[in-house]
């Protein structure tokens, strides 16, 4: 193999990883913030129906919105009193 040969796949390579990267980026946007067309169901809904799902440690997101439920009525039921 000759010395030009080995410099033009390498700059090959780095020309089509630069590529790949230029897609990525703007494929990726600001997609984590979008909502897809059909998502009708709220975060507290999608939460509740993971939490009765048999996923391991999906209990543990019903025992967190108990929590934040509990934790809320205090502070409202405090709010009220003042």
């Amino acid at each position: 193999m000759t010395a030009p040969s080995v410099i033009g796949r390498r700059l090959s390579v780095v020309a089509a990883s630069c590529g790949v990267v230029l897609v990525i980026v703007a494929c990726g946007g600001a997609g984590g913030s979008r909502k897809a067309a059909g998502d009708t169901l709220s975060e507290r809904q999608r939460d509740s129906i993971l939490a009765k799902s048999r996923i391991p440690g999906a209990s543990a997101v019903g025992r967190a919105m108990t929590a934040a439920d509990s934790t809320s009525a205090r502070v409202q039921a405090s709010d009220t009193v003042q």
